[in-house]
């Protein structure tokens, strides 16, 4: 599609009909490159629904949207900012993925030490 701008550039009439391609062009170039750089987090719903898991996360993104924009009202005794609210989020994503222990660890190496393997049994 750039080439053909490029070469018809100084056409008005292609100049006008593929103007706007451009900006698509970018917005579909930066999906990709989204969904390249996410894949592994993305859902595959269909496989989820062929073994009985729960597809729709609606009721939970409402309950979340619920929760921030009440705190986010400036009439509130303790508003968030918005970089609050985020960390916030992912701090609760962290502990309902059980993953909150790492993180700790990686700051404070001292904090609550992994359980030691246990030993084989000699024969």
């Amino acid at each position: 599609m750039d080439d053909l701008l490029v070469t018809h550039q100084d056409d008005p009439l292609v100049a006008k009909k593929y103007g706007k391609c451009k900006p698509l062009a970018r917005l579909l170039a930066d999906f990709h490159t989204y969904v390249e750089q996410n894949s592994g987090f993305i859902v595959d719903y269909s496989e989820r629904q062929r073994y009985g898991e729960r597809v729709s996360t609606g009721f939970v993104e409402s309950a979340v949207n619920q929760v921030l924009a009440k705190r986010m009202v400036k009439r509130q005794q303790m508003q968030w900012t918005k970089k609050g609210a985020h960390l916030l989020v992912q701090a609760r994503t962290k502990v309902l993925n059980q993953e909150w222990e790492d993180c700790f660890r990686q700051q404070y190496p001292g904090f609550r030490p992994l359980p030691a393997e246990p030993l084989p049994m000699a024969a």
